[in-house]
């Protein structure tokens, strides 16, 4: 059987094997554990950014023109009797653009601009991160802001960040679907410092007229360990292609290499997508 003169990153065929030149020790993320999640935010209330009450007051129907999971915020916790596994507390941030349409004074329709208001949704997954409680020291980056924490480092010269090995969360989330936008009639809660010994207490102020929406939303969440694996390597991974550039002198040139979108003039037909049991 033959060898290739030179592997390049792809699929890797019989003949690649006899290429093999090492056995690597490299140091990276493994997963651990992971699921997939499909969740339906409903009447999900939206916190804007400016006042609009009097747009939700008047509104004759809204629309969301746009969404975006812009923050996940996540922790972990020992879940207790079951050595391995954790408990994963997902927080997302979720950015909406709203349009009101309402009637102005001669009692014609318009539409407003879009008012950007955040959904806020919460969920927990249990899932296995394995053990292992030792600390890890590593240099320091002069370039970077971290902290060094060694006792008897005043001026860092030497010291190393230390750092635990608890499972690192990764979360991959895809672009929200609007799947309804509308107003309605709730109750809110309001803290106030109203009572005799001025603690606070909730107050039920409503019902209010608010904007709400329903979300979907698909996440993929993982929980992973730096590790050390030994993988087989066949060289270093030298780049094959010369870069291609955009200057004033050439900008047909590159213009020419691009492929003519046929399918934006002619979207694909319902037998021409891929079936999910492929």
């Amino acid at each position: 059987m033959g060898c290739k003169d030179q592997i390049v990153p792809g699929l890797i065929g019989g003949e690649d094997i006899c290429k093999l030149r090492e056995a690597v020790c490299v140091h990276v993320e493994k997963v651990y554990d992971n699921c997939r999640e499909k969740d339906c935010i409903e009447d999900a209330v939206v916190d804007f950014v400016d006042n609009v009450q009097d747009l939700i007051q008047n509104a004759v129907k809204v629309k969301t023109k746009d969404a975006e999971v812009v923050a996940v915020l996540a922790d972990l916790e020992d879940v207790p009797f079951k050595r391995g596994f954790f408990t994963v507390n997902v927080r997302y941030k979720i950015r909406v653009a709203v349009e009101f349409c309402y009637k102005d004074v001669t009692g014609k329709l318009v539409n407003s601009s879009p008012k950007i208001g955040y959904v806020w949704f919460s969920k927990t997954v249990i899932l296995f991160g394995s053990e292992g409680k030792i600390k890890i020291f590593r240099s320091v980056d002069p370039s970077s802001a971290l902290p060094v924490q060694c006792e008897g480092c005043n001026d860092g010269c030497g010291g190393l960040v230390e750092q635990d090995n608890l499972p690192i969360i990764k979360v991959e989330v895809a672009e929200p679907l609007v799947l309804n936008t509308r107003i309605k009639r709730v109750h809110e809660k309001r803290h106030c410092g109203c009572d005799d010994d001025s603690s606070e207490v909730n107050a039920i102020i409503g019902p209010q007229r608010r904007v709400v929406v329903t979300i979907g939303l698909f996440s993929i969440i993982k929980l992973v360990r730096l590790v050390q694996l030994l993988i087989p390597a066949f060289n270093f991974c030298y780049p094959d292609k010369e870069c291609i550039t955009s200057t004033d002198e050439n900008p047909c040139d590159v213009f020419d290499t691009i492929e003519f979108p046929l399918d934006q003039f002619f979207p694909p037909q319902k037998f021409e997508f891929p079936r999910d049991d492929d």
